[in-house]
């Protein structure tokens, strides 16, 4: 019963973050290709590129080796909905992410290449509706960029620093001791209890 529970919210949650991307259309595009095409045949399912549920998750702090993909190899690993958050920088509904109210104690990874970027004992409550953390588990897990997407706006956009999927955004409106808000989105990351 609980599992049936999990996986209707999930596909509420799904549901509203694709009807509120629709206006982009980097979305419109990546929703229209979430329809499998109906075919009277069978056919058998291409092997899957190794992604984060392949069980690997790096807890050690970036090497510098990067992990590099073509957008189609990213696309046949990611729904569509992180496809457009982890690659295109798209950004979720807020309250509409599964790890928002996540309060266990754990790390949590990119969702594109499994490094750790973040750690349940820098996550706080800011309000938002997303997920938000005072500092990265290692400060080189993650990089920073200068973001001009919105006009008359100039925000820092947070990037895992191994394979540069977006995670979100960070502001200088967060709590001591770093005064930082990392603002994440739910689907840009897998959360692993300790």
């Amino acid at each position: 019963m609980r599992s049936k529970t999990f996986i209707a919210i999930a596909l509420v949650s799904m549901t509203g973050l694709l009807a509120g991307m629709a206006s982009r259309p980097t979305m419109e595009a990546a929703a229209t290709s979430a329809k499998p095409a109906v075919s009277a045949t069978p056919k058998k399912a291409a092997p899957k590129i190794p992604f984060y549920d392949n069980g690997v998750y790096d807890l050690a702090e970036f090497d510098g080796r990067r992990v590099d993909r073509s957008d189609a190899e990213w696309k046949k690993v990611m729904a569509p909905f992180q496809y457009a958050i982890l690659r295109q920088a798209a950004t979720e509904i807020a309250y509409t992410g599964e790890l928002t109210d996540n309060h266990e104690k754990g790390v949590y990874y990119c969702g594109a290449c499994g490094l750790a970027v973040f750690s349940s004992k820098a996550k706080f409550e800011s309000g938002t509706g997303w997920p938000s953390f005072y500092e990265p588990i290692y400060k080189k897990n993650v990089m920073e960029k200068e973001d001009r997407s919105i006009p008359e706006e100039t925000r820092v956009e947070v990037l895992c620093a191994r394979c540069r999927s977006h995670l979100g955004h960070v502001f200088d409106d967060g709590p001591q001791p770093t005064g930082l808000r990392y603002c994440m989105n739910s689907a840009a990351l897998k959360f692993k209890r300790e």
